[in-house]
């Protein structure tokens, strides 16, 4: 059996806006390519995607922590899933880590309805040949964006468990890619529950399947912010922060869960900013892979991109031997 990790920012501004420095966004794009012909040569028999809702498929009206998607469509976000928004996931496997995850004692919500928005929907579109369904694909959300959040704790422990059952599948010819998104340092403008009017707060709430119109009044708030930061007005957002960034990619390529474990909620808003909070995404597949052995980790690209508010990393890894 063949396990591999591929982890990256996301950002839906990929397609709304361009970077004054065009060299960052060609880093970006290329980073993508190199990894989309790689993954096309392993040809994975399972993906298991660890990623975020921005409010897309996920609501207050009643929140998880985590959530494994046993069947799973494309919210429909900025495009994603358009013209096809199925994902593949394989129904008795995704049950089985279910299973296996409530085994390792880490309580997880499922769901035969889960709508992915573009944190885990772009991954996939650039990864496999803007084809969501091209593999098959258990996503695994994580809440990254609805205050309380679970711990850095918690989440790495829901990535073990996801580790054991990949490493209880022991097929000769299984090839498994595990993927994880959001982050790194970016403060898009998320709505919180507590600071905003009843009628934001009800979107919160229960805000599913938008008429077109309010997802693009609500998508083209994010390009104003992105506009405004590109031209360096920096009071809509928190900068972007490039040293807490390579030291948090640093954690990854060291293996440092302890670090990792260590960090709280309140400290990664005031260092990574809102969507700071995503990196939970990475820790969890980090942890599924290092449940299998030590790792080797590439850094492909890392960038701040102002204009696409994110601090924008890719990396891989594979296992040692």
């Amino acid at each position: 059996m063949a396990v591999k990790l591929i982890c990256a920012s996301h950002s839906p501004l990929m397609e709304f806006a361009t970077p004054q420095e065009q060299r960052k966004e060609q880093a970006v794009r290329q980073a993508f390519e190199k990894l989309s012909a790689e993954v096309k040569a392993y040809d994975p028999t399972l993906i298991i995607t660890f990623g975020p809702d921005h409010f897309n498929g996920f609501f207050y009206d009643l929140m998880p922590s985590f959530c494994v998607g046993i069947r799973a469509t494309a919210a429909g976000d900025w495009d994603y899933g358009k013209d096809n928004n199925k994902i593949d996931v394989p129904e008795e496997t995704a049950l089985n880590l279910v299973r296996r995850v409530l085994d390792e004692g880490v309580d997880v919500a499922y769901s035969y309805r889960m709508q992915a928005d573009h944190g885990v929907t772009q991954p996939l579109h650039f990864l496999c040949g803007g084809q969501l369904d091209r593999y098959p694909t258990i996503p695994v959300f994580i809440n990254g964006a609805a205050a309380p959040m679970p711990t850095t704790k918690r989440t790495i422990a829901l990535g073990r468990a996801v580790g054991q059952f990949i490493k209880s599948l022991n097929l000769e010819n299984e090839r498994v890619l595990v993927l994880g998104t959001g982050g790194l340092s970016h403060d898009p403008p998320t709505p919180q529950m507590g600071s905003v009017p009843p009628e934001v707060e009800e979107f919160l709430i229960a805000g599913r399947n938008p008429t077109p119109e309010a997802r693009e009044a609500r998508q083209a708030k994010i390009i104003a912010v992105g506009q405004k930061l590109a031209a360096g007005d920096t009071s809509v957002a928190v900068p972007l922060n490039a040293e807490w960034d390579i030291a948090l990619l640093e954690k990854f390529k060291q293996a440092d869960f302890a670090a990792l474990e260590a960090m709280t909620e309140a400290e990664i808003r005031r260092d990574g900013g809102r969507g700071g909070q995503e990196v939970r995404s990475w820790m969890a597949a980090f942890a599924a892979l290092h449940e299998l052995g030590e790792y080797d980790m590439t850094t492909h690209c890392y960038e701040e991109i102002s204009e696409w508010i994110a601090g924008f990393g890719i990396v891989s890894a594979e296992l040692k031997g």
